[in-house]
Parts: structure tokens; C-alpha cells; sequence
């Protein structure tokens, strides 16, 4: 993943772990996996980690802690009230985003 694609990521992760987390529950592993089986290979467990953290200290998920068969349990995380209404704003905010910026990429096609 080059650079700018990180930087955008970064920008954008927490509303597209809501996103995941409003399909279903999930721990913080099957969310690093699912993103990587999207194409989002070099993406870090521990950048997962860090969010889910800040998330739950936001408040926009409940945290079960579920037995493991192999070690400690697993905080399996799932998207509460406030995480939807948040969720609803992203989506609103990307919204947004993706039309100016598709008018601006319109744009300097016709000017090229």
C-alpha cells in the first residue's frame, strides 16, 4: 500500500470498522482479517487494536469478553446506539466527499 493510501485510510478506518461491526459482531482479529481479504493487506493488527480502543472510549461500542479456545478471552466488539448515529454521519460525510471529489476528477479530465 503506497503512502497516500495510508494516509487516507487513516482518515477513514474508523468509520469503515463501524461499517464492518454494523454487519455483525466481530473481535479485533476477524476485522484485521476481513480487511485484508478486501485488499488491505499491509494493514497492522495493532492499528486494528489501537481503534477498537478508541472507539470503545468513545463509546460507540459494547465489548462482551468471549471465552477463547486458545488463550485469554476475546473482546468481541458490536456497534451500539451512538456507533449507528455515528456511522450515519460518516456515510453522510463520505457522501459528500466522494461527489465534490468526483466533480473535481470530472473536471480535470475535460481540462486535460
Amino acid at each position: 500500500m503506497g503512502r497516500q493510501m495510508t494516509e487516507m485510510l487513516k482518515g477513514t478506518l474508523e468509520g469503515i470498522v463501524l461499517a464492518i461491526l454494523a454487519m455483525r459482531p466481530a473481535y479485533g482479529y476477524e476485522i484485521t482479517a476481513w480487511l485484508r481479504g478486501q485488499g488491505f493487506a499491509d494493514i497492522a493488527e495493532g492499528t486494528v487494536y489501537a481503534l477498537l480502543v478508541r472507539i470503545e472510549q468513545k463509546r460507540l461500542v459494547d465489548v462482551q469478553k468471549v471465552p477463547s479456545e486458545k488463550g485469554p478471552p476475546r473482546k468481541v466488539y458490536t456497534i451500539n446506539a451512538q456507533g449507528r448515529e455515528y456511522l450515519e454521519e460518516f456515510w453522510r460525510t463520505w457522501s459528500f466527499l466522494a461527489e465534490r471529489l468526483e466533480q473535481l476528477h470530472e473536471g480535470a479530465d475535460k481540462n486535460v
